[in-house]
């Protein structure tokens, strides 16, 4: 079968997935007898009854308030219900992608780059109702020092071919972005820490480069993502305006404090760095994450005791054998120190803050987009309940129930 085939084969499958699900949908739902944990309040409402119309939130009554007669009841069971998770760093490029991270609890996302604006196309099909989700805040491809194969995404990338690093040819690259439909850009401060050659304490572009990215950014009416393990090249970018740091494993005390004075926000991808101290084929990558995770650890304590603004990503685009995924990031982050309310508001209402779009998503609340998940036990005293998604509600749509467990 041809690639295109493929391709065409697997959006029909989802397409028609989707379209089962919208079919099954037609009337309001009402979630009843949950407990749910709204993404703001220090606390478990109990035994409450979420109504979901026409994609939103429309109210939130006591279970036991008769329901309109319209409306298709799911019994919750007493279990907990939590804002959808957000993930600020993905790389989701296809529909198998976007479905895993869909079950995985994602509602939203904000993409970290792809090869060829596979992400704005994602972000549209979930804008249309095509698919159920996640949302996506898609960054079209990375404003880098050298494009590569990415040359191929559109035929104004040939000018680029020599390289990305005047200000023209940076001011060209974050243009055709906005000219595609990205809505964030993504560019580098420092080296990979994934690949042998490079040192991710090496700056790569310098303060000036980078406030050249940030004013052409803003001027399209978008924010910057920064990739940047090491201090200077995340203290250039700081300084140049960067909405937000991304990984972050070398930051010295002083930068953590510039971030948390100009409200630059965090991104620690903990289980990347993880992952690669574990997992990787190559040793000396192994060593690498190894040596660079008690630094990361210590980034992350203090980044929280300082009171940055941190949020959850994770890096990946959700493969099918990776365990990169929010809810592992969110159990670090409770055991190095994060309270549980403020490690789940890291992927919620926090999350949705660093996105802007705080008044859309991220909290279960009357008016909001219904993005939700259901967990089977309390959040607040079991981080790890997070892990077990049962069920997953994306902009109104079921897109994934696994209960009741016992046969009707």
């Amino acid at each position: 079968m041809s690639l295109m085939n493929t391709i065409a084969v697997r959006l029909t499958l989802f397409l028609t997935c989707a379209a089962s699900l919208s079919m099954a949908q037609d009337n309001p739902i009402a979630l009843v007898n949950g407990n749910v944990f709204n993404g703001v309040d220090e606390e478990i409402r109990r035994d409450v009854t979420v109504l979901i119309n026409a994609g939103r939130i429309e109210r939130i009554l006591e279970t036991g308030t008769p329901l309109p007669a319209e409306y298709d009841a799911i019994d919750l069971n007493g279990f907990y219900l939590m804002p959808g998770l957000i993930d600020v760093h993905t790389h989701l490029a296809s529909l198998d992608q976007a479905r895993r991270a869909l079950e995985s609890g994602v509602t939203t996302v904000r993409s970290a780059s792809v090869s060829a604006f596979q992400d704005v196309a994602l972000r549209d099909l979930a804008r249309s109702g095509a698919i159920p989700g996640p949302d996506v805040i898609p960054a079209g491809i990375f404003v880098t020092p050298d494009l590569g194969e990415t040359l191929l995404a559109d035929p104004r990338l040939g000018a680029l071919v020599d390289g990305v690093r005047t200000d023209d040819e940076l001011r060209l690259l974050v243009n055709i972005n906005a000219d595609r439909g990205a809505q964030v850009i993504k560019t580098r401060g420092t080296e990979r820490a994934g690949l042998i050659d490079n040192d991710p304490r090496k700056q790569v572009y310098s303060r000036h480069q980078l406030r050249v990215i940030v004013e052409e950014a803003r001027r399209r009416n978008m924010d910057v993502l920064v990739h940047a393990y090491g201090d200077e090249g995340a203290r250039a970018a700081v300084l140049a305006g960067a909405r937000s740091i991304e990984h972050g494993a070398y930051l010295s005390t002083e930068t953590l404090e510039i971030m948390r004075d100009r409200g630059t926000w965090l991104v620690p991808t903990y289980v990347t760095i993880d992952g690669m101290a574990s997992n990787s084929s190559s040793a000396l990558l192994r060593l690498r994450g190894k040596m660079m995770l008690p630094g990361l650890e210590k980034v992350i304590r203090q980044a929280d005791a300082l009171g940055v603004n941190i949020a959850t990503g994770v890096d990946t685009n959700y493969g099918p054998t990776s365990l990169s995924r929010i809810s592992i990031e969110l159990e670090q982050f409770v055991r190095l120190g994060m309270s549980n309310v403020k490690a789940l508001q890291a992927a919620t209402v926090s999350a949705a803050e660093l996105l802007r779009v705080q008044e859309q998503t991220g909290r279960i609340e009357a008016g909001f987009e219904a993005d939700m998940i259901l967990i089977p036990e309390n959040p607040l005293t079991n981080i790890e309940a997070v892990q077990d998604v049962l069920l997953v509600v994306s902009n109104g749509q079921i897109a994934l129930q696994r209960f009741p467990f016992a046969v009707q």
